[in-house]
């Protein structure tokens, strides 16, 4: 594997994590309550900013009496899937075996159906190595056009493992007792999760994020049911957008039932990002007030639970009708559309307080708030897309696919593993050092043209990531 850093500067930064620490009479920390919140995109500098600037009050205010971790990195590769997987394993991408939603397993083989996005179906060989490309991502489920994801759910706005459809799931031939059974998402994971140990101690546990993939959050079960997350919500991010009649957005006010039906999906806008975000945050407070997410049952409260936001994410790197997100300069200083999502966050980070106090069970929760990953850069002039200007199309995975050093798959289908970083999986054969210097020469001579900043590879790359080569068994 090839791992190439962005010619743009890559920082590896978590958001500000502060926890809520309260002190029981007797001088014991009785922290009864876990809620984790992921902030995706945000950084350390973003909070340093918003609290010296008080736009984002319940944030600071949580800063306050708790403690502020500004040197902490997230995963690397930083994305959603490995960077959630280091948040409720304390693994790496090494360790849990989570690169990127869209990778390459020299084991594994392609789901039986197509998935929506594209991976192709192909064939499972039992007991032998495969090798595919995997995707863990909207793709996997039964209609990512619709908020649901699809799924047998009588709301239109739920959403869960449901909505799952195996037969695009990528299979594993060693599976037993049956070979080339689907390979679900909580059991690609090759580690327990706090979640299951939490689960296993007779826990209640809960969670909601973008995809019904994540409830890899539950760590492997041998089954097809994530039984360590009581509770997970997963209304579909990539949807079409649809009105959200009684949904206001917090902070910003927003009544999210005016949002016209389209082909968009949430992402796409930056107010209908606060509205879908906004779904998310109502499940957090139904379940610290006793309810299942959508708040149509009584539930216990659990004891970890949370959700991620995407609307920070979004407002760093949307450009919508000629109107930029993102920073206007190196020091990290908001446009006014990034600004207005910081402050929904907040906002709906205020409603959870706000109904923790209500249930008296302020006192016995830790708040943690952090980011699956930043968004680099946030100097605007650094910015280097793949394509990028001048690029013509080419990108480093484009460059190594033409001199057949890459499988091809790498670059159809899902599309190749190219974001902050590009992370490429060399054909069976080309493994050899020869071979893997033959690569390297043809992107080092493309550097310039492909944005390439840094190259991974060989000695440098096994300080990140596993060493080369297939393993005797995934699991």
């Amino acid at each position: 594997m090839l791992s190439l850093r962005n010619l743009t500067t890559l920082a590896f930064l978590a958001a500000m994590a502060g926890a809520w620490l309260a002190q029981a009479d007797d001088g014991d920390l009785r922290n009864k309550h876990v809620l984790l919140i992921s902030i995706d995109g945000m950084h350390a500098v973003d909070f340093e900013i918003c609290a010296k600037n008080n736009t984002c009050p319940a944030m600071a205010k949580l800063a306050n009496t708790g403690v502020n971790y500004t040197r902490t990195t997230t995963s690397r590769p930083s994305d959603s899937f490995p960077g959630l997987m280091a948040l409720v394993t304390g693994g790496t991408p090494r360790t849990v075996g989570a690169f990127y939603d869209v990778a390459w397993d020299r084991v594994l083989a392609p789901p039986s159906v197509t998935t929506g996005n594209g991976l192709a179906a192909g064939t499972c060989t039992p007991n032998k190595n495969n090798g595919t490309q995997t995707e863990y991502e909207e793709g996997d489920e039964i209609d990512q056009t619709k908020l649901n994801g699809g799924g047998p759910y009588k709301s239109p706005i739920d959403g869960g493992v449901l909505s799952l459809e195996p037969t695009r799931l990528i299979r594993d031939p060693f599976s037993k007792p049956t070979p080339c059974a689907p390979v679900y998402p909580w059991n690609f994971i090759r580690t327990n999760t706090i979640y299951g140990v939490i689960h296993a101690a007779k826990g209640y546990t809960a969670w909601s994020d973008k995809h019904a993939v994540y409830a890899a959050v539950s760590g492997p079960t041998g089954t097809s049911n994530p039984s360590n997350v009581d509770d997970y919500y997963s209304p579909e991010v990539n949807s079409n957008q649809i009105p959200l009649p009684g949904v206001t957005t917090a902070g910003t006010n927003f009544n999210c039932g005016g949002i016209a039906a389209s082909g968009n999906d949430w992402t796409t806008d930056f107010q209908a990002i606060q509205c879908y975000d906004q779904l998310k945050a109502n499940a957090v407070v139904n379940w610290i007030n006793g309810k299942t997410h959508l708040g149509d049952s009584n539930a216990p409260v659990p004891v970890i639970f949370g959700m991620n936001f995407q609307a920070v994410s979004v407002g760093e790197k949307l450009i919508e009708n000629g109107v930029y997100g993102g920073y206007t300069d190196a020091a990290g200083t908001p446009t006014p559309k990034l600004l207005s999502e910081i402050e929904f966050v907040d906002g709906a980070i205020g409603q959870m307080v706000e109904a923790l106090q209500d249930q008296h069970l302020l006192e016995s929760t830790t708040i943690i708030i952090t980011a699956k990953h930043g968004q680099s850069p946030i100097d605007p002039k650094r910015f280097f897309p793949i394509p990028g200007p001048g690029m013509n199309g080419t990108s480093p995975a484009n460059l190594l696919v033409a001199q057949n050093l890459i499988p091809a798959v790498q670059v159809a289908g899902p599309g190749p593993t190219e974001d902050d970083i590009s992370q490429l999986w060399l054909s069976p054969g080309n493994t050899t050092a020869t071979n893997t210097l033959t690569a390297v020469g043809v992107l080092e001579a493309n550097a310039k043209t492909a944005g390439i900043g840094e190259i991974f590879y060989s000695t440098s790359l096994e300080t990140m990531f596993n060493a080369p080569g297939v393993s005797v068994a995934r699991c």
